[in-house]
C-alpha cells in the first residue's frame, strides 16, 4: 500500500509520545519536526506540510493537551483530525447531475491508468448505483487504447461506443446521443493523455467538455508519481476545471504524498481510489478512514463493507441454519473460502484491522486458500457431504488428484474438524445476529 513507509515512521513517533506520562512543549515540537520530515519524505507538497505542521503544533501545545492525563493520545487525535481535514473531511460522492444520460469525462496523463479506471468506474456504478452505463472510446492517440477499452467492456458486460480514429469530439457527442436513444443512465468518456501536458491535449479536452457538458470531470492521478502529481492536478484544474480527483495505483510501492497534497492544492475532492489491478478494486474515498489507515489505526468500517459486498446474505442465513443443525459440510467450507477471496488480498484485509500495520513481518500465504480449494474440489460429492468416510486410501487419492501431499489433506481435515467443534459451541441459540455475522467463521 502507498502509505506503508509513512505509517511506520508515524507509529514510531507516536510510540515515543504515548510511552511518557507527561509531555513538555519541547517534546511536542520535536515530535512535530519528525512528522514534518516524514511527510516531506513521503513526497507531500512542501507548502501543504508547512501549513499542516503549523496548525497541528498550535493545537498540540495547548494547555488542555499538555495538562491532560493522556497527552500523547491527545496529540495523536489532533494529528488524525488534521489529516482528515487535509484530505477533505467527508466523503464526496459521484454526481450525476440533472440530465440523463449523465456524462463523466475522465482525463489525465498517459500512463495514469485512465482506461482501466473507466472500466472500473462503469462496473462500480453498475453494482453500487444500479446504473446502465456506456463507455465511449475517445483516446485516438495511444495505440490499442480503443481495443483495451473494448476488452474491458466485454469483461464487465458494458457496451463500448467507438468510431476508430475519427474525431474524438464528434465521437463523444455521438456516444451521448446513442446512450440517450438506448435509455442508458451514464456515459463514461475515456480521453487521450500525453507523457506531458501540452496545448493540443488541453484544447481537445476543452472541446469535448463543451460538446457534452459533463456532470463530472474526473482527473486520474497516478499515486506513484509523487510530487509531480500535484503539478499535474493544478494544471488540469486551471485549464479544464476538474470536479474531482481519482487516485490510481494506490496499491503500488509509492510514498503516498499525492493523496495528502492534491486536495489541499486544487481544492477538489478525492472521490475514488483504485486499490488493485482487478476490476472490482475501486473504493469511495473516505478522508477519515484514510487518515486512520495512515496512522496504523486500521479501517474497520471499510472491512465490514467489503465483507457485506463479498458475502451472499441468503447463503449466510442458510449457513447459520446448518451450523445450528451441525450440518456444516466441506462444500459450505469451500463456499465460505471462495467468498472470502472476493474480499481481496488477505494482506490488505489484515491492514484494515487496528494494529494490523504493525504485523508487517507476518506473512500471509495467499496460496493456502488455493490449495484448500484444490483439495476439496478433488473430492467426490459424497466425501464433501460426509468427510467421516475419508479413510487413508481416499486421502491418498485426493492428494494425488490435486497435486499435493497426504499431509496437506490431513492438515485441512484437522482444521475442518476444529472448526466444526468451534461452531458447535455457538449452536443452540448462542449465535448472535449483527453486521459481523456476514464475516466468515466469526472473523
Amino acid at each position: 500500500m502507498a502509505f506503508e513507509t509513512i505509517t511506520g515512521k508515524l507509529q514510531n513517533i507516536f510510540k515515543n509520545l504515548t510511552n511518557r506520562g507527561k509531555l513538555s512543549e519541547k517534546e511536542v515540537r520535536d515530535a512535530m519536526r519528525e512528522i514534518k520530515l516524514a511527510l516531506l519524505e513521503a513526497d507531500v507538497n512542501f507548502l501543504v506540510v508547512k501549513d499542516f505542521i503549523k496548525r497541528t503544533t498550535e493545537l498540540a501545545v495547548g494547555e488542555s493537551v499538555l495538562e491532560s492525563l493522556t497527552p500523547g493520545q491527545q496529540v495523536i487525535k489532533i494529528v488524525r483530525d488534521e489529516l482528515t481535514k487535509l484530505m477533505g473531511e467527508s466523503n464526496s460522492r459521484i454526481s450525476f447531475g440533472s440530465v440523463t444520460p449523465a456524462v463523466i469525462l475522465v482525463c489525465g496523463l498517459q500512463g495514469a491508468g485512465k482506461t482501466t479506471f473507466c472500466a472500473k468506474l462503469a462496473d462500480f456504478l453498475n453494482k453500487q448505483y444500479h446504473k446502465k452505463v456506456m463507455l465511449a472510446a475517445c483516446d485516438v492517440c495511444r495505440p490499442a487504447a480503443i481495443d483495451q477499452l473494448k476488452v474491458l467492456g466485454a469483461k464487465i458486460d458494458v457496451p463500448v461506443f467507438d468510431r476508430g480514429m475519427e474525431n474524438p469530439v464528434e465521437t463523444a457527442s455521438l456516444a451521448v446521443g446513442r446512450a440517450r436513444r438506448d435509455f442508458l443512465d451514464v456515459v463514461i468518456i475515456d480521453t487521450a493523455g500525453r507523457l506531458h501536458i501540452d496545448e493540443e491535449m488541453m484544447q481537445q479536452l476543452s472541446d469535448i467538455k463543451d460538446a457534452v457538458h459533463p456532470a463530472e470531470v474526473l482527473l486520474a492521478v497516478d499515486a506513484m508519481t509523487g510530487q509531480d502529481a500535484v503539478n499535474v492536478a493544478e494544471s488540469f484544474n486551471n485549464r479544464i476545471g476538474v470536479t474531482g480527483i481519482v487516485l490510481t495505483k494506490l496499491d503500488g510501492d509509492a510514498r503516498g504524498g499525492a493523496a495528502l497534497s492534491v486536495r489541499a492544492v486544487t481544492g477538489k475532492p478525492i472521490k475514488l481510489v483504485s486499490t488493485g489491478e482487478k476490476i472490482g478494486d475501486l473504493e469511495p474515498f473516505y478522508p477519515d478512514r484514510m487518515a486512520s489507515r495512515i496512522l496504523g489505526m486500521g479501517d474497520v468500517l471499510s472491512l465490514i463493507e467489503k465483507a457485506e459486498q463479498a458475502f451472499d446474505q441468503q447463503k449466510t442465513v442458510e449457513l447459520a441454519q446448518k451450523i445450528k443443525k451441525d450440518a456444516f459440510t466441506l462444500d459450505d467450507f469451500l463456499d465460505q473460502l471462495e467468498q472470502m477471496k472476493n474480499m481481496g488480498s488477505m494482506q490488505d484485509i489484515l491492514k484494515m484491522i487496528p494494529g494490523g500495520n504493525q504485523l508487517s513481518n507476518v506473512s500471509v500465504d495467499e496460496k493456502a486458500l488455493s490449495h484448500t480449494q484444490a483439495i476439496i474440489q478433488s473430492m467426490t460429492k459424497a466425501e464433501r457431504a460426509n468427510p467421516d468416510i475419508l479413510n487413508a486410501s481416499r486421502r491418498k487419492r485426493i492428494a494425488k488428484g490435486c497435486g499435493l501431499t497426504v499431509q496437506d489433506v490431513n492438515r485441512l481435515m484437522n482444521q475442518y474438524a476444529n472448526m466444526r467443534k468451534m461452531m458447535k459451541q455457538f449452536s443452540g441459540g448462542k449465535m448472535k445476529k449483527g453486521r459481523f455475522g456476514r464475516l466468515p467463521f466469526g472473523f
